[in-house]
C-alpha cells in the first residue's frame, strides 16, 4: 500500500515522526515506507476492524469507484517469471506438510492458464506504461529455490527470530546473484520463511509481520536496484493462524491457502502493475489490490462453490480451487474476480437451410462457446446441442415456420448479435409420392 499522510519516512526519523507520519501500528493504515536509504516497499496491512457492517463496507467500496487507478509514469511488468525462495537453513523450523507444494502448485497453475480470463491476473492486463508495454497475463514458474544460507543475527526484537527488510534485501541480493538469476522487470522473487520467522520494516520494530509483537502487515513488495536491473521481490511471511488468514476458507485444507489468500496473490498483482512503486495507484495512493482490501464480506466477491472440505472457493485455476481477494478494474469501475467473458459470436452456420419439420443437424462456428450454451432458431431452442469446442457447436433444428430465422447462441456471458452469417432457412417440405 502507499502513503496517505507521509510519503517518506527516512532512516534517521525520530520515533515521534514515525508514529505521527503514517500511523504504522494501526491496522488498515496505508503507507509507502522508506526503510533503508532510498528503498521503498508497499505493504498489505492487517485487516481493519471487522465490526463494520457489510452495508457500510459496500457503500465505502462503491465510493471508491470514483477514484480510478492513475498512471504515474513508471513501468509495469509485461511478463513475469516467478520464483519461490524457501529460506530455511539447518536448524530452522520445518515448513508444515504440503505448504511448499501448495505454493508451487499455485504458480504452476497460474502459468498453465496464462493468457486466459479465468482469474484475477486477467484484470491486470488493462494497465500499461509509457513504453507501450501492458501487464499482460504472461506468467511462468521458474521453480522452487531452497536457500540454506545461515540466518543473520536478529535485526529486530519483536520475535525470537526477526529480520529487518534491509537484512532480507541483503540475503535476496546475495542469493540471486550467487545463482546468476535475472534481475529485471520480467522476473520476481517471493521470499517464503518457515513458521516463527518474522520481519520488521525497520530496526526499531514499529511495523512488523503478523506473527510478531508489533503486527502491522501481512506481506509487502518492493525492488532492489542492482547493476543489472531491478530485483523485484515480495516478502511473504508464514501466515497460517495469524489475522492475515481468512480463517474459514482453506479450499485445499493446506496452510499454503493462508499465505496465498493472506498476501502472496495481493503482492504478486501489485508487483505486476507497479513493480517500482511509480506506475499505477489512485489518489489515495492505493494500488490494484489495496482498493479491494475492504470488509471481509466484499473483499472476496461471490464464491463459485464449495470444496470437498466445505470451504468456499472463488477461483479455479488449472482445475485447482483457490480463495483470495478480488482486484480493482478501471474498465469495470470496481473489484472483480476475473475479466467478464465476452458474449458468443457467430461467423456462419452450415448447412444454411432445412425442412420446416426440423431435424437438420447444423454446425455453428464462432467464438465464446464455453460452459452451458443454448442455440436458438429464431426464438425456439434447438432440440440437441453439442459444444465441440469454444469455436464450434453442432445443433439440431427444431420444427419451424417456412421462412428465414437467425440462429443465435446464448451463454452466461450473453447472446450473440445478429449477423448475416447466422441465417437459416426453413423450407417447405415436399409431399411424399403416393
Amino acid at each position: 500500500m502507499r502513503p496517505r499522510v507521509a510519503r517518506w519516512i527516512a532512516v534517521g526519523s525520530s520515533l515521534a515522526a514515525l508514529v505521527a507520519g503514517a500511523a504504522l501500528a494501526a491496522p488498515g493504515a496505508s503507507a509507502l515506507i522508506t526503510n533503508a536509504g532510498s528503498a521503498r516497499v508497499s505493504y498489505k496491512p492487517l485487516r481493519a476492524d471487522s465490526s463494520e457492517s457489510a452495508p457500510a463496507a459496500v457503500q465505502k467500496e462503491q465510493g471508491a469507484s470514483v477514484r480510478p487507478l492513475e498512471y504515474h509514469g513508471g513501468p509495469v511488468m509485461p511478463s513475469n517469471m516467478n520464483y519461490a525462495i524457501y529460506w530455511a537453513p539447518s536448524g530452522a523450523a520445518a515448513y508444515p506438510s504440503g505448504y511448499s507444494s501448495g505454493i508451487d502448485r499455485y504458480f504452476e497453475d497460474l502459468a498453465h492458464d496464462s493468457g486466459g480470463i479465468q482469474n484475477t491476473d486477467s484484470i491486470l492486463a488493462q494497465y500499461g506504461d509509457s513504453t507501450g508495454h501492458f501487464a499482460l497475463y504472461s506468467s511462468q514458474f521458474g521453480g522452487p529455490l531452497f536457500d540454506t544460507h545461515a540466518y543473520p543475527a536478529n535485526g529486530c526484537s519483536q520475535a525470537p527470530v526477526c529480520f529487518t527488510d534491509a537484512q532480507l534485501r541483503t540475503e535476496l541480493t546475495r542469493y540471486v546473484g550467487e545463482l546468476h538469476l535475472p534481475t529485471d522487470l520480467q522476473h520476481e522473487y517471493f521470499l517464503l520463511v518457515p513458521p516463527g520467522v518474522e520481519s520488521c520494516l525497520e530496526a526499531a520494530g514499529h511495523s512488523c509481520s503478523a506473527g510478531s509483537k508489533k503486527p502491522v502487515y501481512c506481506a509487502y513488495h518492493g525492488f532492489i536496484t542492482t547493476g543489472a536491473g531491478p530485483l523485484v521481490y515480495a516478502n511473504t511471511p508464514y501466515m497460517n493462524g495469524t489475522n492475515c488468514d481468512t480463517g474459514e476458507e482453506h479450499p485445499n485444507g493446506n496452510p499454503s491457502d493462508a499465505t496465498l489468500g493472506g498476501g502472496l496473490v495481493h503482492e504478486h498483482s501489485e508487483s505486476v502493475t507497479d513493480p517500482e512503486l511509480t506506475a499505477w495507484f489512485d489518489s489515495k495512493e492505493e494500488e490494484v489490490a489495496d482498493k479491494c482490501r475492504t470488509h471481509k464480506a466484499t473483499e472476496f466477491g461471490e464464491p463459485l462453490g464449495k470444496a470437498s472440505n466445505g470451504s468456499n472457493y472463488n477461483e479455479v485455476i488449472d482445475g485447482d480451487l483457490y480463495w483470495y481477494q478480488q482486484m480493482w478494474s478501471n474498465q469495470a469501475g470496481g473489484c472483480q474476480q476475473r475479466v467478464a467473458a465476452p458474449p458468443p459470436t457467430i461467423k456462419k452456420v452450415k448447412p444454411k437451410s432445412g425442412p420446416a419439420g426440423g431435424g437438420t443437424s447444423i454446425t455453428v462456428t464462432g467464438t465464446g462457446f464455453v460452459g452451458s450454451v443454448t442455440v436458438l432458431f429464431g426464438s425456439t431452442p434447438a432440440t440437441e446441442v453439442t459444444v465441440v469446442s469454444s469455436t464450434t457447436i453442432t445443433a439440431v433444428s427444431p420444427p419451424g415456420a417456412v421462412g428465414t430465422v437467425d440462429v443465435r447462441v446464448q451463454s452466461s456471458a450473453g447472446t450473440s448479435l445478429i449477423v448475416k452469417g447466422d441465417r437459416f432457412k426453413y423450407k417447405k417440405e415436399k409431399k411424399a409420392r403416393a
